[in-house]
């Protein structure tokens, strides 16, 4: 465990030197002098790293030949299931300044905050690429974990459906699309946007879905239902309770929260929730929650829980209703 920032860093420099897409798109082996050649790296060097990986199981090598694995098939850019974009963004923008937790541990300042100078989500959107490295990173991860969510879900009444901090889009387009009596709007940061509206058009929902800027802790749009999706857990209790404030102020009595996060279980067991909160201890003031504190944080914005929905992914959907 104390040596993994050595492997993170191995499938970082791999991801990034796009060696997988090369492989990928050759559609069979190629020798390590070639894949130095296409990459710009130095034969021996990646030799020795490609040993060290092939040893985990990324890569199969035979003699001088390499060639994809099923785990490293999926830092392929081409991948359906492409942790790429994930794998760049987590390496050039938590990595370094997770080396300061022993500094959040001693504070209670995020180690994020302590490292760029500046909450992350600021650092990040202050910059056009960083922005949507994010975007682009986290809708191939959530996407992955989201696989079969809404399989049997049926989402509650309500012509207008607002996906608040909706950035790419893509929850909001899978709960609606089969569903042409319902509209959308995903609302996000401006710099966030723009990843939305090729979600939607690619979807062909631009009639049905509006995208719209703005801060969601001084208003959102007026809706009939909402959704918040991996969006609470961003954020402290009190910032959380403003924007669920928000939501509440905008929808007024009977609209419908959906919150989607992962719950963290009351007993010892491993969970994805768990390792996540360890994310959100160094990068931010959020955190994952339990089902009791997440019930505690709804009540206080005067929203009641209606039921919690498992489901067959890390999530759950928590339904509840504006008082």
């Amino acid at each position: 465990m104390a040596g993994g920032f050595q492997v993170s860093q191995a499938v970082y420099v791999v991801a990034k030197l796009d060696l997988p897409t090369m492989l990928d798109e050759a559609g069979g082996p190629l020798t390590v002098s070639e894949l130095a050649e296409r990459s710009g790296a130095q034969v021996q060097h990646l030799r020795r790293l490609l040993r060290t990986l092939a040893s985990m199981g990324l890569f199969t090598l035979d003699g001088d030949e390499v060639s994809l694995a099923p785990i490293g098939a999926t830092l392929s850019r081409n991948a359906a299931d492409s942790m790429h974009a994930a794998t760049l963004m987590w390496m050039e923008t938590h990595y370094a300044p997770f080396g300061d937790l022993l500094h959040t541990l001693k504070t209670g300042e995020p180690a994020s905050d302590h490292y760029l100078g500046k909450p992350f989500f600021d650092w990040v959107t202050e910059n056009p690429d960083r922005s949507q490295q994010f975007s682009d990173a986290m809708a191939s991860v959530t996407k992955g974990l989201r696989t079969g969510m809404f399989d049997d879900y049926a989402l509650p009444a309500g012509e207008l459906v607002a996906d608040i901090g909706g950035a790419d889009g893509s929850v909001l387009v899978e709960l609606i699309k089969d569903l042409p009596d319902r509209r959308g709007i995903v609302f996000d940061l401006p710099p966030v946007t723009q990843a939305a509206r090729a979600t939607i058009a690619a979807r062909g929902l631009e009639g049905r879905v509006e995208v719209v800027g703005g801060d969601f802790f001084d208003s959102v749009p007026a809706a009939d239902v909402y959704v918040l999706s991996y969006i609470l857990h961003d954020w402290d209790d009190a910032s959380a309770l403003r924007l669920l404030q928000s939501v509440a102020k905008a929808g007024g009595p009977g609209a419908r929260v959906l919150v989607i996060e992962t719950i963290v279980p009351d007993g010892g067991e491993p969970h994805l929730a768990k390792m996540i909160d360890l994310t959100m201890l160094g990068m931010g003031p959020g955190m994952e929650r339990t089902k009791a504190e997440y019930e505690s944080l709804l009540n206080a914005a005067g929203v009641g829980i209606d039921r919690v929905v498992p489901t067959p992914t890390p999530y759950s959907i928590i339904e509840a209703t504006v008082a």
